[in-house]
């Protein structure tokens, strides 16, 4: 039953992130805010609600290490498990940009938040550290690049929603994400206890893969079109979103305590998972179904290694 009560949380949690994405993006439009906003601020963090409800809910309830094993779960099944599942349908092409400013920022993010972790605790002082650097992060990008996840043909549409419609989609959306994340959190911690699973392996790979499941149906739907051109682009940017914002904001919230198994075992295998990723890329610059079949078999690895 409380693998049910888990997977329907999850449901919720993912309903409750797009009808809040659907109902903001609305209300944004008719505000006349330009796609291009809309699509760097409401629309990703939009996608990373699911994550940020849960590490904060899983923070407050004293579960520090749901919280964290969210995050570091999420960015190892991003690069391996996503990345390679994307790359075994259809090999995924290497943008000049990904090299420049997402794979920097990607690694640069990782390392600073191994780096804060060392302490055992992850206080209020560095929440506003990477959080600083959340803000900062997108108002480079949106000065800097265009990056259009939200069209205009899509903003047209919006403006014809029904107000009424969109703010119940808000508030329906917001009420979904808080509530699916007490059942993900609650019924999580339930089955560790009862079956004497750690919370910390539970976080990197249930909650994990539950939360980053958004990221891997929309990088599959663009294997399988031959539309991989983002795919990794899109990737890099929520890893190094879940530092920033998830961890940052959490953080700020309360302080967040991190298990020495998180210090010298997960976080290892995220940076060197993170590190590994550059030459693979390099090579002609994609990332062929072999190398996907590679990444794809370094996560079956790191679950093999955490759990036995």
């Amino acid at each position: 039953m409380s693998y049910l009560i888990l997977a329907a949380g999850f449901l919720v949690l993912l309903l409750g992130g797009k009808f809040l994405v659907d109902g903001a993006s609305a209300i944004a439009a008719r505000l006349g805010l330009s796609p291009g906003l809309i699509g760097l601020t409401i629309v990703a963090f939009g996608t990373s609600a699911p994550e940020l409800l849960v590490s904060v809910t899983a923070a407050l309830k004293g579960s520090s290490d749901i919280a964290i094993g969210n995050v570091i779960g999420s960015n190892i099944s991003n690069i391996t498990l996503v990345l390679g599942i994307s790359a075994i349908i259809f090999p995924i092409y290497i943008q000049k940009s990904t090299l420049k400013l997402d794979y920097p920022f990607t690694l640069i993010s990782s390392v600073i938040f191994y780096a804060m972790s060392f302490s055992g605790v992850i206080s209020f002082f560095e929440g506003i550290i990477l959080f600083s650097c959340f803000v900062g992060l997108n108002w480079y990008f949106f000065k800097t690049i265009e990056r259009v996840e939200f069209t205009e043909d899509e903003a047209i549409q919006m403006k014809k929603k029904s107000p009424w419609l969109a703010v119940l989609q808000l508030l329906g959306g917001a009420a979904g994400l808080y509530f699916g994340s007490e059942l993900v959190v609650g019924n999580a911690s339930l089955i560790a206890r009862n079956y004497g699973v750690s919370e910390r392996i539970i976080g990197v790979t249930i909650i994990a893969i539950g939360t980053s499941l958004p990221e891997l149906v929309t990088s599959v739907l663009a294997a399988l079109k031959k539309e991989t051109e983002m795919a990794l682009g899109n990737i890099l940017g929520s890893n190094i979103m879940n530092v920033f914002s998830i961890i940052g904001i959490t953080a700020l919230i309360k302080p967040i305590e991190v298990a020495t198994d998180f210090i010298y075992t997960d976080f290892i295998w995220m940076l060197a998972f993170t590190i590994i990723l550059l030459p693979i890329m390099r090579i002609d610059y994609k990332i062929s179904r072999l190398n996907g079949l590679t990444l794809f078999l370094g996560y079956l690895l790191y679950i093999y290694f955490i759990i036995s």
